[in-house]
């Protein structure tokens, strides 16, 4: 099957998207999107989207669609980080689109999840969840390799085991994902999932999504 029709398929409950995701990527202005990035994202996010720290996260082949709308929550506080907010301030809404497109259209540098203790329970909880607690299987919004879904869902394949587990305890804490007006709609769904994970088990998901390619 091409690729354009796996992403339909993926997409089946939103038609029009692959039309949407096309006009998107041809509309949007990569060149000056580029010229952020090396002026302004890459020292955190890498010129190629591959963050080279563990704090920051890696921005390539996220998808275009999530990108934006966390970059316009940003400049909205919906989303709160001082340095982010500061970033997005001066971005327009056709900036935000345009980073979205040429960061998804990085290529990821494969990673290696490290611990394998840590990569079996997290195996376990990412494909099949944990009935007792009600945590449901991160596959079902994350997709089963981990390339995440457009706008609502971001990839975690590759994705730095720290930062992902960090950003599981903020939605735990409430720190994110819980502004007042409730525009996150998604954010607040992971708090809840998140509220349900312990310690441990927020740890070992986040250890294995950073091996999944």
């Amino acid at each position: 099957m091409k690729p354009m029709l796996l992403l339909a398929a993926a997409l089946g409950a939103w038609p029009g998207a692959i039309v949407m995701a096309q006009d998107a990527a041809t509309k949007a202005d990569v060149a000056k999107a580029q010229t952020i990035v090396n002026q302004v994202c890459a020292a955190c996010h890498g010129a190629d989207g591959n963050s080279p720290t563990p704090v920051n996260p890696s921005l390539a082949g996220q998808p275009a669609a999530y990108i934006a709308l966390q970059l316009a929550h940003f400049k909205a506080e919906i989303r709160t980080n001082p340095v982010m907010q500061g970033m997005a301030a001066t971005l327009t809404p056709e900036d935000m689109r345009a980073l979205g497109v040429y960061f998804s259209q990085q290529k990821p540098k494969p990673m290696s999840a490290k611990d394998a203790a840590l990569v079996t329970a997290g195996q376990k909880l990412y494909r099949g969840g944990d009935l007792t607690t009600g945590v449901p299987a991160c596959c079902a919004c994350h997709s089963p390799a981990g390339a995440g879904l457009p706008k609502n869902y971001p990839r975690l394949a590759g994705q730095h085991a720290d930062y992902s587990y960090a950003q599981l305890k903020a939605f735990k804490a409430e720190e994110r994902g819980a502004d007042k007006e409730g525009k996150d709609v998604n954010g607040r769904i992971m708090v809840t999932i998140a509220g349900r994970m312990s310690d441990a088990q927020m740890k070992a998901a986040a250890e294995f999504a950073s091996g999944l390619q």
